[in-house]
């Protein structure tokens, strides 16, 4: 009981801190996320033993943050495209210093540094460009849809995949899921988005439709490659940060690799 009741308090404050970061204002939504960047990161080094130095740690983690942040200005047209100098050269210094440091396996390092800044904050700063997709003003809906997308389908998912499932959907990475969670999920996401079109009308029902089923499949994705990472390092949850829901990585899985195909979406079909 006590279990339950951290966890229900801890996904309460989560998505309430989610919310309104992306409500109420670009820059609060900036902020908030960096640092979210920044601790993806810190876990990946953790969930991969990385072993570093601790200023070249710090710095990978400070460069996250700072892709994030600077994406959300450049996206914003507060600043113009010299806000990613300052990241070119971190990541420059990153790659750099494996020539100075002794480790035995310098390729290793690099990978990791890099992985993390492109699976950890690389996607997920795509993100910030996906409220200005529609206009030059700040429009956090788009981006608030996704995590409502996510949510629900996470949580249909899982009621129906516990109730009917049956057939594994990837059983060598994830035994729990099945394709019957996935499919009843995206059904219920799906009815969402034409309730979403009815009282949101910037875009039509179709368009609504199409953006529920990528951000389902995608997230779906997201959480798989999450799976397979923890799997891979032998571990349960990727952090301890959220009691009872693990780390952020383990709740921001799905959206990591649902920002870029929205994005992308949002770029090719809705702007076009």
């Amino acid at each position: 009981m006590k279990t339950l009741l951290q966890r229900t308090l801890t996904g309460i404050l989560f998505v309430a801190v989610i919310v309104t970061s992306i409500c109420v204002h670009p820059l609060l939504f900036a902020g908030v996320f960096s640092i979210i960047a920044g601790f993806l990161i810190h876990e990946f080094y953790n969930l991969s033993k990385f072993q570093s130095a601790a200023w070249q740690r710090y710095l990978g983690i400070a460069g996250g943050a700072y892709l994030f942040f600077s994406s959300c200005l450049f996206a914003g047209h507060y600043i113009g495209i010299e806000i990613f100098f300052p990241y070119i050269i971190i990541l420059l210094i990153l790659l750099i210093a494996g020539l100075f440091l002794r480790n035995s396996n310098p390729v290793t390092q690099w990978g990791l540094i890099f992985f993390a800044q492109i699976y950890c904050a690389g996607l997920l700063s795509l993100l910030s460009f996906i409220p200005y997709m529609q206009s030059t003003a700040y429009k956090p809906l788009p981006v608030l849809m996704i995590f409502v997308f996510i949510w629900l389908n996470d949580t249909c998912a899982y009621l129906i995949g516990t109730w009917k499932g049956k057939h594994r959907l990837f059983k060598r990475i994830s035994p729990l899921k099945s394709w019957e969670g996935f499919g009843g999920g995206l059904v219920v996401v799906m009815i969402a988005s034409l309730v979403f079109s009815h009282f949101f009308k910037d875009m039509a029902w179709y368009y609504w439709l199409a953006f529920a089923v990528i951000t389902v499949v995608s997230a779906t994705w997201g959480d798989l490659i999450e799976s397979l990472l923890k799997r891979t390092y032998s571990v349960k949850d990727a952090g301890n940060i959220l009691p009872g829901h693990g780390g952020l990585l383990d709740r921001f899985d799905s959206a990591i690799l649902a920002s870029p195909v929205v994005y992308i979406f949002f770029e090719l079909i809705i702007r076009n």
